[in-house]
């Protein structure tokens, strides 16, 4: 059992590392975990969680651009408006 477990969180881990790849948040991500690869959310929530303890110099940098890229986003989406 614990092998499959273990193999189990390896692949919602892998699969937030898809959802990182297309810039996704933790919320986003834990939506389509949940319809596309019927991934309970809070075992997403948890991983997500964990690699964010393991990681956090990368999951600062990645909210900061995520946050900086959706300011200018806004920006640009009102001031063509």
């Amino acid at each position: 059992m614990a092998d499959s477990s273990a193999s189990y969180i390896h692949t919602v881990h892998h699969l937030i590392e898809e959802c990182l790849i297309f810039n996704m948040s933790k919320e986003e991500c834990i939506e389509a975990l949940s319809k596309h690869a019927n991934i309970m959310p809070v075992i997403t929530s948890t991983v997500w969680s964990e690699l964010e303890k393991e990681n956090k110099d990368f999951f600062e940098a990645y909210n900061n651009t995520r946050r900086r890229d959706h300011q200018a986003h806004s920006l640009s989406s009102s001031s063509s408006s």
